[in-house]
């Protein structure tokens, strides 16, 4: 991968020539492994999902983007509309880093709704001359003709005392008339926190305190905090960074997950349960979530992960969203799951009913790049069953599941090219119930598996041959009674 020095990561977008630019987008667009059913950035790098919200009939989804290359630079906020979740219009940078308090990036934020208008509370990134960072928090509304206009200075001019300039994604939410604001945090000490504060008109805000929980010391950084009330439990998602590994657990290079208990803000504290990762595959972080149409809590998800080297970097584009999820909580635990909307995207249907066992697969066979695949396991008297994707002489994404420990595995050893620093080529997740059904979407250059209807998540990048299209079902011994249902899937017109 090529150098990118300091004064190239920082050039305005704006003052690139189109000449320049015009190469970039044939690049990006020859890459072969550009998505068919996913956000991805037109051009350059894509990370964090900011200001998700439905709003007046429409769906605002932007993400943070450095146009000009798969490497962090000087952050954008690029927009695209939605009416359904499933197709999606690209609408161009709505927050740009052109006001001192944001001159070296508009940082991560989220959306929120006030009389009636909608506004963005985002970090402001600036550097002075010595390169220290001065991060603050800022607020624009979107105006009636879509254009947007920022509050003259930052809301929150800068990190209370005690605190480093680690201070940064505010999400916005509302409670008893008032508005809430919930940012990541970092101490003097390097302890990460969480902190909230208060205000009645937008303009004014007032520290309430760092938010009381049982993880005192639970990494150096947490990163897009989000809170919400589900199903009568609140919930606290945050992005800790700087947590080792424990077996099966936080074995990316930063992890992301919830937990979940009760929030009293008037003393600042919150009753909960341990910290649970939302997703057990190899990319996944910074997600953001919102109330659709239908009143439900949705969530997406970066598809990628800081300080890794992607395959795409070399086309000059990384990253993409995870695809949209319902989120709900079933006899006191987390349900994931696809939201409904997707069935858009299917056609040509095709469907298996059979076994399949050690020696060989006695099922209809498929082919295919993107598409849905759901299997559901009818009869089991298999050891450990083995399920191939994207497989070829030389390619296989495998997902192993173990019969008596109930220990579900994707495995990307053989998948193709991988990122780089190689983060280990296995993710394991142990189910709490035996496996009964796999719904899995396989994009171009990615894989999301959810597991019994919404028990366990896997997201992963991947990077197969072109010609790697098979799938394989077999056992390690014994058989499965199985059927496959396959569609593949594709976009069409809303």
């Amino acid at each position: 991968m090529s150098e990118w020095s300091r004064e190239d990561r920082y050039q305005r977008y704006e003052d690139v020539s189109h000449e320049e630019l015009h190469q970039l987008q044939e690049q990006v667009s020859a890459s072969k492994y550009r998505q068919i059913f996913h956000i991805q950035p037109q051009t350059g790098l894509l990370n964090d999902p900011n200001g998700l919200i439905y709003f007046n009939g429409m769906y605002y989804l932007s993400h943070q983007w450095f146009p000009l290359g798969a490497v962090h630079g000087l952050k954008y906020w690029f927009n695209f509309t939605s009416k359904d979740l499933v197709h999606f219009e690209p609408q161009g940078p709505i927050l740009k880093p052109d006001t001192i308090a944001d001159s070296h990036g508009v940082y991560s934020g989220s959306a929120f709704e006030y009389n009636q208008q909608l506004y963005y509370m985002y970090t402001g990134n600036h550097r002075d001359d010595e390169w220290n960072r001065h991060s603050s928090q800022m607020i624009a509304k979107m105006n009636e003709d879509g254009t947007i206009t920022k509050f003259p200075k930052p809301v929150i001019s800068q990190p209370p005392q005690g605190y480093t300039q680690h201070f940064r994604d505010p999400k916005v939410f509302k409670h008893n008339e008032s508005y809430y604001a919930i940012i990541g945090a970092q101490n003097e000490v390097l302890n990460a926190r969480a902190l909230i504060y208060k205000s009645n008109d937008i303009v004014n805000w007032e520290l309430l305190g760092d938010l009381t929980t049982q993880l005192t010391e639970f990494g150096y950084m947490w990163e897009c905090p989000d809170y919400f009330n589900l199903d009568g439990f609140d919930m606290l998602l945050f992005c800790p960074q700087g947590i080792e590994a424990q077996g099966e657990k936080f074995n990316n290079i930063y992890q992301s997950g919830y937990i979940m208990g009760q929030l009293d803000l008037t003393t600042m504290t919150m009753n909960h349960g341990d910290f649970i990762e939302l997703d057990h595959g190899f990319d996944f972080y910074a997600p953001q979530t919102f109330i659709d149409e239908h009143g439900q809590r949705i969530l997406i998800g970066w598809m990628g992960l800081p300080e890794i080297n992607y395959p795409t970097d070399e086309d000059g584009w990384a990253h993409c969203f995870t695809l949209p999820r319902e989120l709900t909580i079933e006899q006191g635990e987390l349900k994931q799951r696809p939201i409904k909307a997707l069935q858009q995207l299917r056609f040509n249907k095709e469907t298996a009913l059979g076994y399949a066992n050690k020696f060989t697969r006695q099922l209809q066979p498929y082919d295919g790049t993107q598409y849905e695949l759901i299997i559901d396991i009818l009869e089991n008297e298999a050891t450990e069953i083995y399920f191939e994707l994207r497989k070829n002489k030389n390619c296989s994404t495998l997902i192993s599941y173990n019969t008596k420990t109930h220990k579900l595995t994707l495995d990307r050893t053989d998948s193709g090219l991988l990122p780089e620093p190689v983060m280990g080529t296995t993710r394991s997740t142990t189910l709490d119930t035996p496996l009964r059904q796999l719904q899995i979407f396989v994009d171009t250059s990615s894989i999301e598996i959810f597991c019994n209807d919404g028990e366990r998540v896997l997201t992963s990048r991947i990077f197969p041959t072109e010609q790697a299209d098979g799938i394989k079902v077999s056992t390690e011994s014994g058989q499965v009674y199985l059927q496959l249902t396959k569609y593949d899937l594709k976009v069409g017109e809303q």
